[in-house]
């Protein structure tokens, strides 16, 4: 257990969390689907009311999946974070006006009405999904930034200097980044409509759920095939394991994939699952497991797409400025010592996941 296996550690929980909380954004999927689902009040109170009980599990997750990244990859929070910051307040505003709706919606004589934050919810649907998958595409298609550790023994000790104006807005034009956003927003959509046909017996939600999984499947297929499929022919940035010089490596992450079978095989395990689950759901009018398969496939390839991100000596955030600049698993995590003492913490994910099990079939029986 030398630094190395830790930092990959910690980049495996980060790919893990990654995967648990696209997910969650089942709830995202739902809020925008509110429009097209309900067709009375009752119809729109009971959707409400079961994502409510969901809604904080996605808040908490995309909170620990902050964390985990300042904590075990500082030098990638301080960057991103503190330079792309426009697309991250953006994602953050996101998630308050959901937080806020879902707190004062039922309140009486909230001056803003139930409308406003039915709107809100949907926002909350429709930008939250988009603007994460953008940001995460910059993982592989990089941003503009000049990253100088010696500036640490300098007046200034700032060590990452973002290189454009836009501070992360800029992510939204380059079309691949789009794409996979667009990609993550119809895959939300399906796993909430997968969510509502399991979760809410109205026969009238129950039908429309079904029409809109199909709908945004053929949604989902479309952007996400051909990002897939762009990705794996993309020239990657690789570090040298000796001396730490990165260089242009063709078909990076598609050798990624050949270096490490097993992540190749859970890839395929999680997009059959997904289909299963929906084609299932679709087929066959009683079958209501379908967000099972669909959320766990979800999170198999979500994280084997973050692992070829970070693990065989790839630049998990290419420097589109300065090619020495960009971050690799080595030079952007803690110290040892930190990554150790966080490895105890980390043995209770476990209990974390057993208790989010526990609440969710509790908050279910009511």
């Amino acid at each position: 257990m030398d630094y190395s296996f830790y930092q990959h550690y910690w980049w495996f929980l980060i790919s893990l969390l990654g995967g648990i909380l696209v997910f969650l954004l089942f709830v995202q999927g739902g809020q925008s689907l509110i429009y097209s689902l309900g067709k009375d009040k009752n119809d729109f109170n009971q959707m409400i009311f079961s994502l409510k009980k969901k809604w904080e599990l996605t808040f908490t997750t995309l909170v620990t999946f902050g964390a985990g990244f300042f904590a075990s990859f500082p030098l990638f929070y301080s960057t991103s974070f503190g330079g792309a910051y426009w697309v991250w307040m953006l994602i953050l505003f996101s998630f308050v006006i959901q937080a806020v709706s879902y707190e004062f919606m039922a309140h009486k004589g909230n001056f803003l009405g139930n409308n406003t934050y039915k709107v809100f919810l949907f926002l909350n649907g429709l930008l939250g999904p988009i603007l994460l998958g953008a940001a995460v595409s910059t993982l592989f298609y990089g941003a503009e930034f000049i990253v100088n550790k010696d500036n640490l023994t300098g007046a200034m000790p700032v060590i990452s200097v973002w290189q454009n104006p836009l501070h992360g807005l800029e992510a939204v034009g380059v079309i691949w980044n789009v794409v996979l956003g667009l990609a993550i927003f119809f895959l939300a959509r399906c796993l909430g409509a997968l969510y509502f046909i399991n979760n809410i017996s109205g026969e009238t939600i129950q039908k429309n759920a079904r029409k809109q999984l199909l709908i945004n499947t053929i949604g989902f297929l479309a952007f996400f095939l051909p990002y897939l499929i762009a990705l794996l022919l993309k020239t990657g940035y690789t570090e040298d394991a000796v001396t730490g010089i990165i260089s242009a490596e063709p078909y990076k992450y598609w050798n990624n994939l050949l270096a490490m079978p097993w992540a190749l095989g859970l890839l395929l395990t999680g997009v059959v699952l997904v289909l299963f689950g929906i084609l299932a759901t679709l087929l066959k009018p009683r079958f209501t497991k379908g967000i099972w398969f669909g959320g766990i496939g979800t999170i198999f390839v979500v994280l084997v797409v973050l692992l070829i991100a970070g693990f065989n000596h790839t630049s998990y955030y290419p420097s589109l400025s300065d090619m020495q600049s960009s971050l690799t698993i080595a030079n952007s995590s803690s110290s040892l010592f930190t990554l150790k003492a966080m490895s105890v913490v980390s043995l209770f994910i476990p209990v974390v996941i057993a208790y989010i099990w526990y609440v969710w079939r509790a908050l279910d029986k009511k």
